[in-house]
C-alpha cells in the first residue's frame, strides 16, 4: 500500500468514525477524499477487515453492536438519508411505514415504501425491502416535513379508519411549532383529510 493510498484509507476511516456507529453511507460521501476507484478500494479493504459492512451494491454502514443480539441492521431513515445524499433526490415515507412511525399502526412492514421524485427502484437491506416509488410533485411537496408524514399516514389508514382517538393522539404529540407549518401545508392533502389535519393543528 502506497503512502497516498494509506492516507486516503485513513481519511475515509476518520470520516466514518466521526459519524458514529449506525452511519449508513455510499462512496459519494467520500468523493472529496480521492478518486472513485481509490475510495472504492478503501471501502473494500474495510469490508474485508470486518470494520464496515456492505449492505447492498454501493451501500455500506458502520454497524451498531448489541451485547446480546450482535450486529444490528441499520435504521431505515439512515438508509434513506444515504440514498438522498447519493442521488440528490427526496424521499417521503409512505404506507404502513409512515403510520408506524407516528404510532398509528403497530404493523412493522417487511416492505418499506418511500415516495420519491427520483426513479423507482428496490433496495434490500437485511430483512427489510425498501421500495422507492416515483410520484407526483404534489405528493412530494411536503417531503422531509412532519406534515408530509401525517398526510401519508392518514392516506394509508383511509377515511373510514381515521378516528377522533387517533387524531387526539397525534395532536398531543405535535410540537407547537409544527402546528403552523401543518396549517400551511393543508393544500397538499386530500379534501377529506383537511378537517382532521386542522384538528391536529388546533392550538
Amino acid at each position: 500500500m502506497t503512502k497516498h493510498t494509506a492516507s486516503i484509507d485513513s481519511h475515509v476511516w476518520q470520516r466514518i468514525t466521526l459519524q458514529g456507529n449506525g452511519w449508513v453511507f455510499t462512496p459519494s460521501d467520500f468523493a472529496d477524499l480521492g478518486s472513485r476507484t481509490a475510495v472504492a478500494l478503501a471501502l473494500m479493504r474495510y469490508v474485508a477487515a470486518g470494520q464496515i459492512r456492505q449492505l447492498s451494491r454501493g451501500l455500506y454502514d458502520w454497524p451498531r453492536q448489541h451485547p446480546l443480539l450482535g450486529l444490528l441492521w441499520p435504521e431505515i431513515p439512515r438508509v434513506a438519508q444515504a440514498l438522498e445524499r447519493k442521488d440528490g433526490l427526496r424521499l417521503q415515507p409512505a404506507g404502513a411505514y409512515a403510520a408506524n412511525m407516528l404510532g398509528l399502526s403497530e404493523q412493522v412492514p417487511a416492505q418499506v415504501v418511500y415516495l420519491t421524485d427520483g426513479p423507482s427502484r428496490e433496495v434490500a437491506v437485511g430483512p427489510t425491502h425498501i421500495s422507492l416509488k416515483r410520484t407526483t410533485p404534489k405528493n412530494m411537496a411536503c417531503a422531509g416535513r412532519l406534515s408530509g408524514l401525517l398526510i401519508q399516514a392518514l392516506r394509508f389508514l383511509g377515511k373510514d379508519h381515521v378516528t377522533p382517538e387517533r387524531i387526539a393522539r397525534l395532536r398531543s404529540d405535535l410540537p407547537a411549532e409544527e402546528r403552523v407549518k401543518l396549517t400551511k401545508d393543508l393544500a397538499y392533502a386530500p379534501a377529506w383529510m383537511r378537517p382532521w389535519l386542522l384538528e391536529v393543528a388546533r392550538p
